[in-house]
Protein backbone atom coordinates (compact mmCIF):
# COMPACT_ATOMS: atom_id res chain seq x y z
CA UNK A 1 0.00 0.00 0.00
CA UNK A 2 1.28 3.52 -0.96
CA UNK A 3 0.90 5.86 2.48
CA UNK A 4 1.14 8.94 0.15
CA UNK A 5 -1.97 7.66 -1.54
CA UNK A 6 -3.55 7.76 1.68
CA UNK A 7 -2.78 10.95 3.12
CA UNK A 8 -5.98 13.03 3.49
CA UNK A 9 -5.62 16.58 4.95
CA UNK A 10 -7.33 20.62 4.70
CA UNK A 11 -4.99 22.41 4.35
CA UNK A 12 -1.32 22.66 2.71
CA UNK A 13 0.57 22.77 5.76
CA UNK A 14 -1.36 19.76 7.11
CA UNK A 15 -0.63 18.16 3.65
CA UNK A 16 3.23 18.97 4.21
CA UNK A 17 3.51 17.56 7.21
CA UNK A 18 1.39 14.33 6.55
CA UNK A 19 3.54 13.67 3.70
CA UNK A 20 6.86 13.91 5.62
CA UNK A 21 5.42 11.60 7.63
CA UNK A 22 4.46 9.09 4.90
CA UNK A 23 7.91 9.40 3.98
CA UNK A 24 9.35 8.22 8.02
CA UNK A 25 6.81 5.42 7.71
CA UNK A 26 7.89 4.11 3.87
CA UNK A 27 11.35 4.19 5.51
CA UNK A 28 10.28 2.44 9.09
CA UNK A 29 7.38 0.16 7.72
CA UNK A 30 8.62 -3.98 7.91
CA UNK A 31 11.08 -3.08 10.60
CA UNK A 32 10.39 -4.81 13.78
CA UNK A 33 9.57 -2.59 16.92
CA UNK A 34 9.68 0.82 14.66
CA UNK A 35 6.43 2.22 15.60
CA UNK A 36 7.92 3.87 18.91
CA UNK A 37 10.50 5.57 16.22
CA UNK A 38 7.79 6.57 13.87
CA UNK A 39 5.47 8.36 16.58
CA UNK A 40 8.75 10.24 17.83
CA UNK A 41 9.68 11.62 14.52
CA UNK A 42 5.90 12.51 13.61
CA UNK A 43 5.25 14.08 16.74
CA UNK A 44 8.54 16.21 15.76
CA UNK A 45 6.89 16.68 12.91
CA UNK A 46 3.50 17.49 13.44
CA UNK A 47 3.68 19.02 16.88
CA UNK A 48 1.50 16.00 18.56
CA UNK A 49 -0.32 12.84 17.83
CA UNK A 50 -3.88 13.30 17.00
CA UNK A 51 -6.70 10.84 16.79
CA UNK A 52 -6.78 11.67 12.89
CA UNK A 53 -2.75 11.09 12.42
CA UNK A 54 -2.83 7.83 14.93
CA UNK A 55 -5.26 6.30 12.49
CA UNK A 56 -3.28 7.16 9.33
CA UNK A 57 -0.10 5.84 10.93
CA UNK A 58 -2.13 2.61 12.16
CA UNK A 59 -4.03 2.30 8.55
CA UNK A 60 -0.46 2.50 6.99
CA UNK A 61 1.24 0.25 9.06
CA UNK A 62 -1.57 -2.30 9.15
CA UNK A 63 -1.82 -1.99 12.77
CA UNK A 64 -4.67 -1.78 14.71
CA UNK A 65 -5.49 1.86 16.11
CA UNK A 66 -5.42 0.39 19.83
CA UNK A 67 -1.89 -0.91 19.39
CA UNK A 68 -0.85 2.84 18.26
CA UNK A 69 -3.28 4.40 20.05
CA UNK A 70 -1.86 2.43 23.24
CA UNK A 71 1.64 3.29 22.60
CA UNK A 72 0.79 6.63 22.23
CA UNK A 73 -1.23 6.74 26.14
CA UNK A 74 1.26 4.65 27.95
CA UNK A 75 4.23 6.89 27.63
CA UNK A 76 4.16 10.59 28.88
CA UNK A 77 6.44 11.36 26.15
CA UNK A 78 3.93 11.27 23.18
CA UNK A 79 1.01 14.10 23.65
CA UNK A 80 -2.76 13.90 22.12
CA UNK A 81 -2.69 18.11 22.48
CA UNK A 82 -1.03 20.78 21.29
CA UNK A 83 2.00 21.85 23.22
CA UNK A 84 3.58 24.66 24.09
CA UNK A 85 6.72 26.38 22.77
CA UNK A 86 8.53 26.02 25.60
CA UNK A 87 7.94 22.82 27.94
CA UNK A 88 8.38 23.47 32.18
CA UNK A 89 9.00 20.40 34.03
CA UNK A 90 8.81 20.61 38.01
CA UNK A 91 11.05 17.65 39.53
CA UNK A 92 9.18 16.03 42.39
CA UNK A 93 11.66 13.42 43.10
CA UNK A 94 11.64 13.33 46.55
CA UNK A 95 14.60 15.69 47.44
CA UNK A 96 12.85 18.29 45.05
CA UNK A 97 9.28 17.47 46.64
CA UNK A 98 10.53 17.79 50.54
CA UNK A 99 12.42 21.10 49.37
CA UNK A 100 9.57 22.93 48.10
CA UNK A 101 8.89 21.04 44.71
CA UNK A 102 5.06 21.60 45.45
CA UNK A 103 5.20 25.45 45.98
CA UNK A 104 6.78 25.77 42.42
CA UNK A 105 3.36 23.75 41.62
CA UNK A 106 1.06 25.57 42.95
CA UNK A 107 3.08 29.42 42.01
CA UNK A 108 3.39 27.69 38.36
CA UNK A 109 -0.36 27.09 38.45
CA UNK A 110 -1.56 30.49 39.38
CA UNK A 111 1.34 31.97 37.50
CA UNK A 112 0.34 30.39 33.78
CA UNK A 113 -3.49 30.07 34.76
CA UNK A 114 -3.66 26.10 33.73
CA UNK A 115 -3.12 23.01 36.00
CA UNK A 116 -0.62 20.22 35.01
CA UNK A 117 -0.61 18.79 31.59
CA UNK A 118 -2.08 22.02 29.93
CA UNK A 119 -0.57 24.61 27.59
CA UNK A 120 -1.26 27.84 28.24
CA UNK A 121 -3.90 29.43 25.93
CA UNK A 122 -1.26 31.74 23.97
CA UNK A 123 0.37 28.77 23.29
CA UNK A 124 3.68 30.13 25.34
CA UNK A 125 3.85 27.13 27.84
CA UNK A 126 3.25 23.46 28.82
CA UNK A 127 2.96 22.23 32.06
CA UNK A 128 4.56 19.02 33.66
CA UNK A 129 5.66 16.93 36.21
CA UNK A 130 9.03 14.97 36.14
CA UNK A 131 9.13 12.59 38.74
CA UNK A 132 13.32 13.08 38.87
CA UNK A 133 15.14 15.41 36.77
CA UNK A 134 19.16 13.68 38.10
CA UNK A 135 19.81 17.62 40.01
CA UNK A 136 18.99 16.19 43.29
CA UNK A 137 21.91 18.25 44.89
CA UNK A 138 20.04 21.32 43.43
CA UNK A 139 16.76 20.59 44.90
CA UNK A 140 14.02 21.89 43.91
CA UNK A 141 14.83 22.05 40.13
CA UNK A 142 12.55 22.79 37.35
CA UNK A 143 13.47 22.57 33.47
CA UNK A 144 12.12 24.84 31.12
CA UNK A 145 12.88 22.96 27.68
CA UNK A 146 16.45 21.75 28.13
CA UNK A 147 17.55 24.16 30.54
CA UNK A 148 17.95 23.28 34.43
CA UNK A 149 17.14 25.61 36.66
CA UNK A 150 18.16 25.30 40.17
CA UNK A 151 17.11 25.74 44.07
CA UNK A 152 14.55 27.89 42.42
CA UNK A 153 11.63 29.48 45.09
CA UNK A 154 8.40 30.42 43.80
CA UNK A 155 9.71 34.09 44.36
CA UNK A 156 12.32 33.34 41.82
CA UNK A 157 10.13 31.96 39.33
CA UNK A 158 8.99 35.41 37.79
CA UNK A 159 12.51 36.03 36.60
CA UNK A 160 13.05 32.31 35.28
CA UNK A 161 9.58 32.74 33.27
CA UNK A 162 10.39 36.23 31.86
CA UNK A 163 13.74 34.60 29.63
CA UNK A 164 10.79 33.21 27.34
Amino acid sequence: MDTKAETKCCCADSCQKYDEIANIIDLYKGKQGSLIQILHLSQQIYGYLPLDLQQFIARSLNKPLSEVSGVVTFYSFFSTKPRGKHTIRVCLGTACYVRGGKRLIERLQSMLDISVGETTKDGKFTFEIARCIGACGLAPAIMIDDTVYKQVSPNKLDSILSKY
